[in-house]
């Protein structure tokens, strides 16, 4: 099994058709180009006196050259590091030193960024997209043979394809490392969730630095076109229109961005079979308004970047939720997917009740899972129980093994001797019509220990006061569990995947506590 031999398969059976659309650069390219820069880039690479195993970073927006190196370097027997162009220069210094990429690859806008981390390891050969000349990405392309990398068969399932930092929610960046294996079963997990069909076409409005690359790599898989994009919200309705988009993933800011876009109306999305959302809890006040507003079903997706979507709450769900049947599981994140099978454990490992209530830690066992944290075996080994892969996610299940999420472990709430779950918190104070999007924390009480704060994003033209929203959270949680303080911000913190870094609302409340 290599992933880099997607390109050859269609490249053989639709050599013509359409595989990536870059709507940045106004650029298409066929699966037979596709293949054979594949392969010249896979030979070049080589060349260069990289062995397999060794690590090759990319500084890039969303691109053509992004997807040939997910296929190129898998192909040669290589890794991919796509490193997160949103962090500090610092912060990807320090990535760069622990994965050691013998190559980077680096877009022009990224250049100097890229030269100074060059001189941070030591690198076989820095190369620039969008430039000509020595040292450029496309004159290796172009001085490199057409032939068949002899490599590629020599690539075993269990072999690392990727790494991948994680966003950093509960603190420093770890390296998780994926297999061809795990990111094929990953892939075969969302093609029976998603139901995906030859004549899809799929819109990537998330970074290629993260895991959601691994849905685009899917549709690839089955041929189908895949249109890269750096998102805006006009933009993407005017892409779906364009392009006959028929499913995308977005987060909650995203979705609401686009139903705010005005004359949302007026553009034609018939087109579109599916939308998968994820990356945190959204209200189900903003569920019903995208179901009721794009012309296609949902499904949420709840995953990580150690094992890709791992549950799922289907399209049949949201419609009998939407219609009145188990209302309640619109704040669910579904069941388990294909090949995956999860628990809500207690700290002994035990399970806990399927009784809705009784909340556990989610673990997760399946083929999907990452192989590691790359040169963590310490944090490998404390993340994995028995084969069971833990998450840090507390959730509630029911009989019928839906999942409900309720806090991560680091961010649950304790005031006076209670335990508050954030997104119960979130929820509430998500019913209040003037609200976009909120988080809750815990912040230093004296008496209390911790006691609630809300960060409140705004609808754009709305009002509200601290008042209106904790007298709006008060009908639907206990008054220990209301917020005693809100603070109104123009946006939320947010990792790549759309989570958000509590950590840093936490930061100011507790940079000068004695806390574990």
């Amino acid at each position: 099994m290599n992933l880099g031999l997607i390109p050859a398969k269609w490249a053989a059976l639709t050599p013509r058709r359409t595989a990536l659309v870059d709507i940045t650069h106004q650029r298409r390219i066929d699966w037979a180009t596709l293949d054979a820069r594949v392969r010249k880039l896979a030979n070049g690479l080589r060349a260069l006196g990289l062995r397999s195993g060794d690590r090759v970073a990319v500084l890039s927006r969303n691109s053509i050259e992004y997807q040939e190196l997910y296929f190129a370097v898998g192909r040669a027997g290589l890794v991919l590091l796509p490193l997160n162009w949103r962090l500090s220069t610092e912060a990807l210094r320090t990535l760069v030193a622990n994965a050691e990429p013998a190559v980077l690859v680096a877009s022009a806008e990224f250049r100097h960024v890229a030269e100074e981390l060059g001189r941070a390891v030591d690198l076989v050969r820095l190369l620039h997209c969008g430039m000509s000349g020595d040292g450029s990405y496309e004159e290796l392309v172009a001085s490199a043979p057409d032939t068949e990398p002899p490599w590629s068969e020599q690539v075993q399932e269990t072999d690392p394809c990727f790494i991948l930092y994680t966003g950093g929610t509960t603190g420093a960046a770890k390296g998780v490392v994926h297999t061809h294996r795990s990111v094929a079963a990953g892939m075969l997990n969302q093609t029976v969730a998603e139901r995906i069909v030859p004549s899809d076409v799929y819109l990537l409005t998330g970074q290629m630095f993260h895991i959601p690359v691994v849905l685009s790599m899917n549709y690839l898989a089955h041929g189908c076109p895949v249109v890269l994009m750096n998102f805006e919200a006009r933009r993407a309705l005017e892409v779906i229109e364009q392009e006959r988009v028929s499913a995308f993933l977005g987060i909650t800011t995203m979705l609401n961005w686009m139903l705010a876009v005005p004359g949302f109306g007026s553009y034609d999305l018939s087109s579109l079979r599916n939308i998968q959302y994820g990356g945190g809890p959204m209200p189900s006040a903003i569920v019903r308004a995208v179901a009721e507003s794009f012309p296609c079903g949902l499904i949420q997706g709840y995953g990580q970047t150690e094992g890709a979507t791992m549950s799922f709450l289907s399209q049949e769900d949201h419609r009998n939720a939407l219609r009145g049947v188990h209302p309640h599981r619109l704040r669910s994140c579904g069941r388990e997917g294909f090949g995956t099978r999860i628990r809500v454990v207690d700290a002994d490992g035990h399970d806990v009740p399927r009784d809705g209530k009784t909340p556990g830690e989610i673990v997760v066992r399946g083929a999907a899972n990452m192989l590691g944290y790359f040169r963590r075996p310490d944090l490998t080994a404390a993340t994995f129980r028995n084969g069971w892969m833990r998450t840090g996610d507390v959730a509630t299940w029911d009989e019928e093994r839906y999942l409900y999420i309720v806090d991560r472990l680091k961010d649950m709430i304790i005031s006076g001797g209670e335990k508050i779950y954030s997104v119960e918190v979130e929820e509430a104070i998500g019913r209040h019509p003037a609200v976009l999007e909120c988080a809750v924390i815990g912040v230093p009480d004296e008496e209390w220990g911790e006691s609630v704060k809300a960060f409140v994003v705004l609808k754009p033209g709305r009002t509200a006061t601290a008042e209106d929203i904790i007298d709006a959270a008060r009908g639907h949680l206990a008054s220990y569990q209301k917020p005693r303080s809100v603070e109104f911000i123009a946006e939320l913190p947010k990792a790549p995947t759309g989570k958000v870094l509590k950590r840093e609302l936490r930061a100011p409340y507790w940079a000068d506590r004695d806390i574990s």
